[in-house]
Formats: C-alpha cells, structure tokens, sequence
C-alpha cells in the first residue's frame, strides 16, 4: 500500500516549493533522470499531477533533467529532441519557431501546465530556450482533462526554475563556432524568512551555421512568499527577445517525375526521352535543350535534395524573426488539511512576431500537371531561347505581423484519501483560456504569379527576378515594398475554452493502480475578416463582421497497472482529447462551420528498473491518432446535388502506429547512460479519395534512436573526476512526398551523428568542451516542405561557470 505524504512529487506536480516541504526532502522520491544518490526516474511528476511513481503511472512519460541538457551542452527545445522516443521535427516545416511533433501528430507547449504558445504550425512560432528550464517533461497522447485544450501528439511540459531560499549566485558564459558567445547570470536567494528571489539573465549571439544568424535576451525573474506552513504565494515574469535568420527552404528537390518520362530515373534519363507535350501545350524544348536538361540531371534528383553545399536559398530580401515574448504568472499553493491540497495558477502571456520569409522557389524539370508535360509556370525556364536548367521560378516571400495575448486560469483541488483498504487521490480541476490573436501577411512574387479578372484582364503580376541557378542566386535588390506587396490575409481570431475534470487515482492492492480522469471542455471561436488586396481576392476585399461558433464535448482518460513484482509493472492507456480545429483557422458562423478536433490514443506498456533502483525502462506499444477531420465528398455538386449527398465528410485521420524504448540509469558511481528508440508508421488517412491516402506522414523517420553516455574518469591525480561523455543519434529517412509536385517518392536521407563532451566541476566552477557531429557528417537535420535543411557541420562549443 501506498503511504500518504506531500512528497516533492506532489510540490512538483502542483509547482509548491514551500519551506515545510524542504526540510523533509530526505524521506521523498524525486523527479529526476539522472539524479545522483541512488536516484533515478521514479516519478510521473507534473505530467500526471499525482503521487504515482512511474512503476506505477499507466500512462507513457518521459523527463529530462538538467544534468543531462547541461551535459549535452543544448540551450534550446529543438536540440533536446535527441532524448525522447518518438518527438522529432515536424514534416512541411518553414524553419519559424519550433516545429516538433510527437509520434508524428502536433504537440503542445506548457511551461509549468501553462500555455506556452502552442497549434500555430509554421505561421508564427516561438523559438523557445532552456536558460530558466530546471526540466523537461513529456507526456504523450492528448490530456485535454489536465491541461485544457490542446494538441493530438502530447504536452512538452517545461519546469521553470524556482526561487530557493538557499542562497546560490552564479556567472555562465560560452564560446563557440560561428562567433557564437553567451553570457548569463541566475541569482537566488531569501530576502525575509518568508521572502526569496530569483532572477535569471542571459544573452546570446551566433553569427550561425549558413550565416543562420541568432541574437537573443532573455531576462527572468520571481518572488516567493511564504504566508504559513500552509500557503505560499509565487509571482514571476519572463521577458525574451530574439531575432532569428529564417530558412524556409533549405536545400530544395528538384522537380523530375519519373513517371512522366516513362519510368526513367533521373540518372537514367537521355534528351530523347524528355519529348515535349505531344498536343503542342506546355513548354516545348528544342533538341539541344532537352539534353542540356538531361545532362543536368543526377541520379537522385527527384528523390533527395539538390546539395548545393553550404549556400541557400535565403534572400536579402528576407528579414529576421523577430520575436518577444512577456509572460507573467501568479501561483497560490494552499494545504488546507493534511488530506486536501489546493494549487491555483493565473498567466497572462503577450507573443508578437514579424519576419519576412520566402515560401516559394521550385526548380521545374520535367513534370506533368493537369495532364500536360511541362505545364508553364510548372515547368523548366527558358527566357529569350535560352534554358536555365538549375533556375527557381514560382517565387513568393510573405511578410508577417502577429500578435498573440492569452490569458490562462487553472484551479486544481487534490483531495488523498483511504477507502476501506484503498489508497485514493482525487484532483479536481477548473480551466479557462483566452486567445486572441490579430494576424496581418503581405505577399510578393516573380512574374509566374499571374492573377486575372472574370473577364480575362489581367490584373497583377509578379515583379520579383527569376532566380537562374538556385546554387548561385541573383538576388533582387530594393525593399519588399517596392515589389508591389498584395495584403493575402488579415484577421482577428479570438478562441476561449473553458473545462471542468476529475481524475481518481486508486492504488488498490500493492500491485493495481489505477487512473481514471473524464473532462467536459467548451471552446468558442471568434473570427473578424477585415478585407484583403482586391486584386488578390475580390469576394475578400471588403471586411467581414464578426462571427462565431462553438462546441462542447467530453474527454477521458482511462488506465490501469499492474505490478507483479517490485522490479517489473504493465500497463494499458486509453486517452481521448479535444482542441478547437484550427487555432487560426477561419470560422462562418453557420452550419458551414464544422466540430471540434478530437484524437486518441491507445498505450500498452512494460517498465522494469534493476540496479537497486539505479536503472528505469520502458517500452510502450501504441496506436495514436488526430480523428474526425473534414474532407470533400466528390460527389457533391453545389446547386446540383440532392439535399442527401453530403458536401464533406470526417471520418478522415491522421494515424501513428509503433514501438518505443526509452532507458535511463546511473549504474555505478562511474557510469551513466541514455537510451531511446522508436519505430513508427505515421500515415496520412485523412481523405480516402485523394491519391496521397494512406501515404507516410511529411517528415517523420519510421527509426530513430539515441544513446548518451557519461563516465566519470580518475585522472591526473586530479581531487575531481573528469567526466567523459559520447553519444549517437540515428534518424531514419524523412518523406517530403508531394504527388501534386510530381515527387511522390521524395525523402531526406537519414543520417548518424556522433557527439561528445568532456567536463570537470569544483565545488566552485565548472568547465565543459562539446563536440558536435565529430565526423563531420553531411545530413539533414529536418525534413522541409519540398526538401532538407542542412544539419550543422563539425563544431565545438566551451562554456564555463563560476559559483560566486
């Protein structure tokens, strides 16, 4: 049986670091993955907001502590995707912001169980850092119940770090590749008995891998109050300003369909067989130009990115993202009995972003479309008789402002109790949230962006050049405003969701734990259209009223464990969840408007821990998917078809199948080690009358795996050890398929990279040397919308603090 305490699993949970609780900390299990002092992961933490230890958590967690991002040497979210089964880079990506995905569905963002930008995609998107992160959580598959609306995949939970009445100063800085340098300082410490502070001060700068230049401020700070042994108050506020070089091409494929010359690869192919449209259509090449394209051509063109090497396509016209970000936060943690704990949490949260970016530049071969070989503007350059077979055409860059304000209310009510001879936890808890976001693009193009009227005049075109290599660009010169801009969309969409939900946790023999949670959650979606370009969309000049709409439903999770022995459990997880269908996405107000997003998920796991607690594994098998999405019945006919046939239908799914590993352990005072694993099959079902159903899922790897590794080395009759680590990180290929862009059997290669790091502390400084990509591997990092990005080369990084 389970012995009641609030143990710091609890204080975790709920963010409570209140004074009584510290001065018990010997007798309390810990989060924690690599925790020294015969700890390892033994909790669920804030992910479950509960007692269970994770032998007994029937749900699929992992968590990251400091000392492992600290040993990695990563400083954001992205680079930490190496540690966690099944999250990886999201496909389609646009290089804005963190793009990640967890077994191939979105996921949400929470700092601390709050909002913390989240269902944007690549419109705007936070970069988000790991200076005032103490450690990571995730909790995979939808927790609607826990965590208010949000995504299919799971919850990235980021701890912040608290202040500590402990008096603690530290200095940081780093030097690195690229003129990278950071300099930081954390200051915590008691101001009264009852008062502690802490704030935490960094900035950065990289000139980046590619000229990808990062500059970066963040400033944190917090005040906690302790009121009693009962009650503690916390206020704290983040402040982060960043400006990012945005790659949102990277190294494109070159557009060949092999179908269309005949089942000829592109290494396969001669002039003869890249005949023009035989009905005189499409543009039609001479002889000498049909092998000129011939003989450009490589084996993999059509199939993987074009390495041009460490160039891009990355315009001067293109500017930064430029970010900032201020959050604020009050916490009130109240025991009220023994048995009843109460946490409250109030955020408000204010993101605005600008950037201007190229979305579009694609290297035309050979293709068909609409039933035409080399429909123009799909199709190769050719300008005054002349082919420019490596050119980039389509051309258009979009210059965004966003905004987004939210505020976020949660109220958890925790109440332990016994049942007969049953240990009980009941949490009860209250959300609201409000998102408002004002949305305003602009767009500019190349002379292939031809808009008319309904009586053929033509009405706009494109003034931006053609870029004639892509390996080489001619760059145009001027503004983004003197490229004749076309406003494509501008918008104010307001989303407020408010939930109530239970969870009971029963703890029913010494070997049966059970979890069971149900949630009834409203969303309201607002939108004001306030009128685009009339060149760009006539039926959208004019601004539009406000309108609404609404849904309600229930969420539920259900599971239970069963643990035979100390060392081995098993568990079953069924979670359903629901989020509004597009965050962004526009609302009319009438039947037109369809239901809520909603997913589930389904989880059978193994644990098992040896080492007297000094090793945890888990292996989950699970099938997750995002369900009910809207696809056209291509039978109906608007004014045609009988009020029977149906104009959409949603039972469309975006689906995840696999298996997943992930191990950590502390097996001796000399060696730590870090193992992760996934096999997944991420399919796109959401339209079973579109030729890409059932396809791979854009940029997701069917492997990926990891390992860590750390030793604590005696040498050089040194008082310290030295600690040597190393690492591999394997990830699978990537579909990019696009059958509309005549690459269906696109992907970006896999790749292996080997890592390694060496590190010696004192009770007052610590230095650390790491040593990414050893080899100097050729990758890509992550798949983008018709490519890859350019993974970094070899590179070093030395960081150093001082305890003052």
């Amino acid at each position: 049986m389970k012995k009641f305490k609030y143990s710091l699993v609890t204080l975790a949970c709920l963010n409570t670091h209140i004074a009584v609780a510290q001065s018990a900390e010997e007798n309390i299990e810990r989060i924690s993955v690599y925790q020294k002092q015969n700890q390892v992961v033994m909790s669920s933490g804030l992910a479950t907001k509960s007692d269970m230890s994770l032998m007994e958590t029937p749900a699929p967690v992992v968590v990251i502590d400091r000392e492992l991002i600290e040993s990695q040497g990563v400083d954001s979210l992205q680079e930490l995707t190496r540690n966690v089964s099944g999250l990886t880079q999201a496909g389609n990506n646009y290089g804005i912001g963190d793009n990640l995905v967890i077994r191939g569905l979105d996921a949400n963002y929470t700092y601390d169980g709050m909002y913390g930008g989240a269902g944007l995609g690549n419109t705007f998107n936070p970069t988000r850092s790991l200076t005032n992160v103490e450690s990571v959580e995730v909790l995979k598959g939808p927790a609607t119940g826990l965590y208010g609306i949000g995504s299919a995949g799971g919850v990235i939970n980021l701890i912040e770090k608290k202040p500590e009445f402990e008096e603690k100063h530290k200095i940081s800085a780093e030097l690195g590749q690229w003129d990278s340098y950071s300099l930081a300082f954390d200051s915590t410490n008691a101001i009264t008995d009852n008062l502690a502070y802490r704030v935490m001060a960094k900035t950065a700068s990289s000139d980046g891998y590619r000229d990808l230049k990062e500059d970066r401020d963040e400033l944190y700070a917090s005040l906690k109050y302790v009121l009693s042994d009962k009650q503690d108050i916390m206020f704290s506020g983040a402040y982060i300003k960043d400006s990012i070089a945005v790659d949102s091409i990277g190294h494109p494929i070159r557009i060949y369909s092999a179908e269309t010359a005949n089942g000829l690869s592109a290494g396969e192919v001669t002039g003869a067989d890249l005949v023009n449209d035989p009905t005189g259509s499409g543009v039609q090449l001479t002889s000498d130009q049909q092998q000129q394209l011939a003989d450009s051509l490589s084996s993999t063109d059509g199939l993987t990115p074009y390495d041009f090497g460490t160039n891009g396509i990355i315009s001067p016209m293109a500017d930064d993202n430029e970010g900032e970000e201020l959050r604020f936060k009050l916490t009130h943690n109240y025991f009220i009995t023994d048995d009843l704990f109460l946490n409250q949490q109030l955020q408000y949260r204010n993101y605005t972003s600008s950037f201007a970016r190229q979305t579009g530049a694609f290297n035309y071969v050979y293709s068909t479309r609409d039933g035409i070989i080399n429909n123009d503007p799909r199709a190769p350059l050719v300008e005054d008789g002349v082919l420019y077979p490596f050119a980039a055409r389509r051309q258009e860059y979009r210059q965004v402002e966003a905004d987004e304000k939210s505020w976020q209310y949660f109220l958890d009510l925790r109440y332990d109790f016994m049942l007969g001879d049953v240990d009980n936890e009941l949490l009860v808890n209250a959300n609201y949230e409000d998102r408002d976001i004002r949305f305003k693009q602009y767009s500019i193009y190349d002379a292939d962006k031809e808009i008319y009227d309904s009586e053929g005049n033509l009405l706009y075109q494109g003034s931006l050049p053609y870029i004639y290599d892509m390996s080489a660009p001619n760059w145009p010169t001027g503004n983004f405003d003197d490229y004749d801009p076309l406003k494509t969309s501008d918008y104010n969409k307001k989303v407020q969701a408010w939930g109530l939900g239970i969870q009971h946790v029963g703890y029913i023999t010494d070997e049966v734990t059970t979890r069971v949670g149900v949630a009834y959650n409203r969303i309201k979606q607002s939108y004001e259209h306030f009128g685009v370009d009339e060149r760009y969309s006539s039926s959208r000049a004019e601004p539009t009223p406000e309108a609404n709409t609404s849904d309600s439903g229930l969420t539920y999770n259900l599971g239970a464990t069963y643990q035979p022995t100390e060392d081995f459990s098993v568990f079953i997880n069924h979670a359903k969840g629901r989020t509004a269908y597009s965050v962004l996405g526009s609302v009319a107000g009438n039947e037109a408007d369809r239901e809520d997003s909603e997913s589930i998920s389904n989880d059978l796991g193994f644990r098992f821990k040896a080492f007297d607690d000094q090793l945890l594994a888990s292996l989950v098998i699970f099938e997750s998917a995002r369900t009910n999405l809207e696809y056209a019945n291509p039978l109906y006919e608007a004014g045609v078809s009988n009020s029977d046939v149906v104009e959409s239908y949603y039972d469309g799914e975006e689906q995840t199948k696999g298996v997943e590993l992930d191990l950590n352990a502390h097996l001796n005072e000399q060696w730590k080690i870090n193992i992760n694993g996934v096999y997944q099959d991420a399919r796109d079902k959401s339209n079973p009358t579109s030729s890409s159903y059932d396809t791979r899922q854009k940029g997701v790897p069917y492997v990926t795996a990891s390992t860590w590794v750390t030793y604590y080395a005696e040498m050089f009759n040194l008082p310290q050890a030295v600690n040597i680590s190393g690492g591999i990180t394997f990830v699978d290929n990537r579909s990019t398929n696009s059958s509309s862009f005549s690459i269906p059997d696109g992907y970006v290669p896999s790749y292996t990279v080997y890592d390694a790091a060496v590190s010696y502390t004192t009770d007052k400084w610590h230095m650390q040397l790491n040593l990414n990509n050893l080899f100097n591997k050729k990758y890509y990092s992550k798949a983008m919308f018709l490519g890859g990005m350019p993974g970094e080369e070899r590179n070093a990084k030395l960081s150093f603090n001082y305890t003052l």
